[in-house]
C-alpha cells in the first residue's frame, strides 16, 4: 500500500480516537456524579400495586409535617435495671434538642421498658437533611449520651438512612478502583502485554463515562430512577461487558494480523466482520434480558432494566469503535512484547496447547465428559431449593456492624419486637373501634393505638379515615411478624364497612417478597424466550439454541445450590434478599449465553469450512483461551461488588462471580462441546449444516 493510501486508511481511526478522547474527557466525570441524582429511600422502591404502598400514600393525610424518626435507646452500664433518675435525665436530654437545626417539633419523653432495663425515645428529624443528616444525628447522640449511668444507641429510619449513605459512600470511587485494578492485573497476567490491557481498560472507562452521562441526564429529568444498588451494578456491568467484547475482538484481530502478515486495515476489517455478529448478539441477550425487568412490579427492578441496557449499548459502542481504531493505529505494537502468530498457528494449534488437549478429550470421550459434567451440575442444583429468599433480617442487611442494627437489637431485647416499627392500619373513622378491637385480637399483636391529634387523646380523622398503629410482638423483620401481618389483613378485611388497609415496614417487606416471587414466575420465561429467539437467529438452528438455553439454566440452578450452602454455612446469612434470585438469573443466563455465543458462532464458522466434528475442535481450541480469560475478568469485576458492605450486593457478587466461572470452566468448556460432539451434525437441525459430518 502506498504511503498516501496508508495515511488515508488511518485517518478515520484517528478521528474515531479523537472523538472518544473528547468523550472520555468531557463525560468521564459523570461516572462520579450519579450519586447526585440517586435516591436510597427504600419507600420509593415498593411494589406499585401492593396494599402497603396504598397505605404509605394514605399516611400523607395524617402528617402535619413529614419527618424522619430517630430512635434513642438507653441501657444501664454493665447491665441490670436503669436507675429511676435516669428516666428524668433522658427526658430532659431529649427536650434539650427542641429547636435544634434539623429537629422537627419536640422530642418524645423517655419511656421505660417493662423489665426496667431500658429506656426509649423518639426525635423527629427533617427528611431532607441530605449530607447534613450525620451532623444532626451526632447532636442527638451527644445530648442522649449525657444521661449518667447509661449507654446510648441510635436507631430507627434516620439512623438506617445514615448507615446506607455510609455504605454507598465508596460506590463512586472504591468500587470502580477495585474493579479496574482487578481487570488490569488479570489482563497483564494472561496476555503478558503492556499496551493491550491499558487500551481495554481505557475503552471500558470511556464506555462507563458515556453510560453514566446518559443515565445522569435521564435520571435528572425523571425518566429513569437510580439508587445505590443500580449505580453499583451499572459500573460493574459496563466494565465487565466492555472488557469481554474487547477481548473477543482483540483476539480475532491478532489472528487476522498473523494471517495477513501484519496488514492492519484488512486484518481489522476481517476481525470486525467475524466478531461483530457474536458481539451484537451477546449484547442483545443481556440488554433485552435486563429490559425484561420492566415487567416487574418492583420499582428498583424496573430501574435496573433501562439503566443496564444503556450501559451494555455503550460497552458495545466502545468495543467496536474505540478499540478497533486504537488497534489499527498501533498494529502489532498493541500486543508488545508478545507478537501475533503467523498463518501456521491461525487455527489455534500452536497458540493454545492446553485447549488442544481439552478438545482432544471432548472428541475422544464426549459421553463420559458430558455425563460427568452433568452429574456435578445436577448435584449442585439439588441444593438450590434450600435457598431462602424471604428477605434479609435487619441485623444482616449490613455486612459490617452498623449502629442502627445494634440499636434495633438492644430495642428488641427490652421492648416488644415491633416497637419503633409498628404496622400501620388505615380504616374508615366509623369503624375505628371495631378495627382496633379486631387488631388486638390477632395473635402476635402486642397493642393497637389510635393515632391522635397532637396534644390530645382524640383520634385524628383525615378524609373520613383514621390511622391505627399496631405494635407487633415479634421483630419487624422476622418471619413471625410477616405471618402476623398476613393474619392481621385477614382479620381487618373482614370488619364490615372498615375498608381497612395494613401497611408499615413489615407489610412492605411481606409485599416485596410476594411481588418478587410473582416477578420470577413472569420474567424468567420471558428472558428465556428472548434468548432463544436471538440464538435461533444467530445460529440458524433450533436444536442447538434449546440445548444452550437448557445448559445455562442448569448452570443457574447449580450456582444457586452452591450459593445456598455458602451463604448459610460460610458467610452466615440466614436469608437472601427477594430480588437476588431474579437478578442472579438475569445476569447469569444472559451472560452465560454470551460465552456460548462466542464459542458456537466460531464453531459454526469453522463447520462451514471443515464439517461439524473438526469445526467443533477448531472452534474450541481457537476460542478457549480468550473466553476463559473473559469469564475470569467478568467474575472478578462482579466480585468487586463485595466491597460495598450490604448483604444484597455481597450476595449478587458471589452468585454472578461463581456462576460465571462455573459456566466458563464447566458448561462452555466441557458440557456444551461434549453434547455437540455426541449429538453430531444433527445439532444444527433444521439448518443445512446438519448434513456436514
Amino acid at each position: 500500500m502506498s504511503t498516501p493510501a496508508r495515511w488515508a486508511s488511518r485517518l478515520l481511526p484517528l478521528l474515531v480516537l479523537v472523538v472518544w478522547l473528547a468523550v472520555g474527557g468531557g463525560l468521564g466525570p459523570y461516572a462520579g456524579k450519579l450519586g447526585e441524582v440517586a435516591t436510597n429511600d427504600q419507600a420509593a422502591f415498593l411494589p406499585r400495586s401492593a396494599e402497603s404502598t396504598r397505605v404509605l400514600r394514605a399516611q400523607e393525610a395524617f402528617r402535619q409535617e413529614e419527618t424522619l424518626p430517630a430512635l434513642v435507646v438507653w441501657t444501664a452500664e454493665g447491665g441490670g435495671r436503669v436507675d429511676p433518675s435516669a428516666r428524668a435525665a433522658a427526658t430532659r436530654a431529649l427536650a434539650s434538642l427542641t429547636g435544634t437545626e434539623g429537629v422537627v417539633g419536640a422530642p418524645s419523653p423517655a419511656f421505660p421498658s417493662e423489665d426496667g432495663e431500658a429506656l426509649r425515645g423518639v426525635v423527629q428529624l427533617r427528611p431532607d437533611l441530605g449530607d447534613g443528616l450525620p451532623d444532626v444525628l451526632a447532636k442527638v447522640d451527644a445530648a442522649a449520651s449525657a444521661v449518667p449511668g447509661t449507654e446510648t444507641w441510635l436507631g430507627g429510619p434516620a439512623a438506617t438512612r445514615a448507615d446506607l449513605r455510609d455504605a454507598f459512600a465508596g460506590i463512586d470511587g472504591l468500587l470502580l478502583v477495585v474493579a479496574l485494578v482487578a481487570v488490569l492485573v488479570i489482563l497483564l497476567l494472561v496476555y503478558r502485554s503492556v499496551l493491550l490491557p491499558v487500551l481495554i481498560i481505557l475503552g471500558a472507562v470511556f464506555a462507563l463515562g458515556l453510560a453514566c452521562a446518559v443515565v445522569y441526564v435521564l435520571a435528572d429529568h425523571g425518566v429513569v430512577r437510580v439508587d445505590g444498588q443500580v449505580q453499583g451494578i451499572l459500573s460493574i456491568l459496563v466494565i465487565g461487558a466492555a472488557t469481554d467484547y474487547a477481548l473477543l475482538l482483540a483476539a480475532r484481530y491478532r489472528e487476522e494480523l498473523g494471517a495477513r502478515d501484519g496488514d492492519r486495515v484488512p486484518a481489522m476489517r476481517a476481525a470486525l466482520k467475524q466478531s461483530l455478529g457474536p458481539i451484537v448478539a451477546s449484547a442483545a441477550t443481556v440488554a433485552l434480558g435486563l429490559l425484561a425487568l420492566l415487567f416487574s412490579d418492583l420499582t428498583n427492578n424496573r430501574a435496573l432494566g433501562p439503566v443496564g441496557a444503556i450501559g451494555i449499548a455503550c460497552a458495545v459502542l466502545s468495543a467496536v469503535t474505540f478499540l478497533p481504531a486504537a488497534l489499527v493505529l498501533l498494529g502489532r505494537a498493541a500486543y508488545w512484547p508478545a507478537r501475533p502468530r503467523t498463518t501456521a498457528g491461525a487455527d489455534g494449534e500452536a497458540a493454545h496447547p492446553a485447549w488442544r488437549k481439552v478438545a482432544a478429550l471432548v472428541d475422544r470421550a464426549p459421553r463420559k465428559v458430558w455425563a460427568a459434567s452433568l452429574a456435578a451440575l445436577l448435584a449442585c442444583a439439588a441444593f438450590s431449593f434450600t435457598l431462602d429468599s424471604k428477605g434479609v433480617p435487619l441485623d444482616e442487611i449490613f455486612v459490617n456492624d452498623a449502629p442502627s442494627v445494634t440499636a434495633q437489637e438492644r430495642l428488641g431485647r427490652h421492648f416488644p419486637g415491633g416497637a419503633g416499627n409498628p404496622a400501620v392500619v388505615i380504616a374508615d373513622a366509623d369503624a375505628a373501634q371495631p378495627v382496633r378491637t379486631a387488631a388486638e385480637g390477632v395473635d402476635g399483636v402486642a397493642s393497637a393505638t389510635l393515632f391522635a391529634v397532637p396534644g390530645t387523646s382524640r383520634p385524628l380523622v383525615a378524609d373520613g379515615r383514621v390511622r391505627i398503629d399496631v405494635t407487633l410482638a415479634d421483630a419487624a423483620d422476622s418471619d413471625a411478624a410477616k405471618r402476623t401481618v398476613a393474619a392481621l389483613r385477614t382479620a381487618l378485611h373482614a370488619v364490615p364497612g372498615a375498608d381497612a388497609l395494613v401497611g408499615g415496614t413489615t407489610a412492605q417487606q411481606y409485599d416485596t417478597q410476594v411481588t418478587a416471587e410473582r416477578d420470577r414466575r413472569l420474567i424468567v420465561p420471558v428472558v428465556l424466550a428472548i434468548i432463544l429467539v436471538i440464538l435461533v437467529g444467530l445460529l440458524r438452528s433450533l436444536l442447538l439454541p434449546v440445548l444452550l438455553v437448557a445448559t445455562v439454566a442448569l448452570n443457574f440452578l447449580a450456582t444457586l445450590g452452591v450459593s445456598a450452602l455458602v451463604f448459610e454455612h460460610v458467610l452466615g446469612f440466614t436469608g437472601t434478599d427477594p430480588a437476588v434470585p431474579l437478578y442472579g438469573f438475569v445476569f447469569l443466563v444472559a451472560l452465560g449465553v454470551d460465552y456460548n455465543i462466542f464459542l458456537m458462532s466460531r464453531v459454526r464458522e469453522e463447520t462451514e469450512l471443515h464439517g461439524t466434528r473438526e469445526g467443533l475442535r477448531r472452534g474450541l481450541v481457537a476460542t478457549g483461551g480468550v473466553i476463559t480469560s473473559a469469564g475470569v475478568v467478568l467474575a472478578a469485576t462482579f466480585a468487586a461488588l463485595g466491597v460495598i458492605p450490604l448483604a444484597f450486593l455481597v450476595q449478587i457478587a458471589f452468585i454472578v462471580a461463581f456462576g460465571v466461572l462455573l459456566d466458563t470452566l464447566v458448561v462452555r468448556s466441557l458440557l456444551v462441546p461434549a453434547l455437540v460432539r455426541d449429538i453430531g451434525p444433527a445439532v444444527w437441525w433444521p439448518g443445512a449444516l446438519r448434513h456436514r459430518p
